[in-house]
């Protein structure tokens, strides 16, 4: 066998192995399969027994704080985001009917942005991880970290972490969620 047939062998096989470690790569990075699979979410909002006041009456339950709808970013995504306040004081994010697309990395930001800005954009300084989302269909509860200053809250934001892009973003009212 000639020197260039052997050469020639090597590089078609060194060309296969990059072939093969790209699409894997590409398929670890880009997860297609999330196309076309869903994962539904239906939780209730959180209720924690009333703790009785200092004049003995019971603490008010779950407190609406702030609410907005959806607007798209690079997927379609629908539904309504609420900051609510617990019986017990703590705050959560509810999403509620959300219809958006799987994805790779996706995560729930509280964003310091309007909607608009934080969908496409960025997230803004200052904004809050929650959680990754737990499903991309139906009602879901995240926390909201202990300190975290709600007056400067002005959107709840999907964001696919991996790409650095939004899914959909909703408005939550200016100074409604301060508290």
């Amino acid at each position: 066998m000639s020197g260039r047939g052997v050469v020639g062998r090597r590089v078609a096989v060194l060309v296969a192995v990059v072939v093969v470690v790209g699409v894997a790569f590409g398929v670890y990075l880009f997860a297609p399969w999330k196309a076309f699979t869903s994962t539904a979410v239906d939780e209730v909002l959180p209720s924690v027994a009333a703790a009785p006041s200092a004049a003995g009456s019971p603490v008010a339950g779950p407190v609406e704080l702030a609410r907005g709808g959806f607007v798209s970013g690079e997927h379609t995504t629908t539904g309504t985001a609420r900051l609510v306040r617990l019986a017990d004081g703590g705050v959560v994010l509810r999403l509620e009917d959300l219809r958006t697309s799987e994805g790779p990395d996706v995560r729930v930001y509280l964003s310091t942005r309007p909607a608009a800005e934080s969908r496409l954009d960025s997230l803004g300084d200052g904004a809050v991880e929650l959680d990754r989302l737990k499903g991309n269909i139906g009602n879901q509860n995240y926390a909201v970290p202990a300190g975290t200053d709600l007056s400067k809250v002005r959107s709840a934001v999907i964001w696919c972490h991996r790409f650095s892009v939004g899914f959909g973003a909703a408005d939550l009212a200016a100074g409604a969620a301060a508290g």
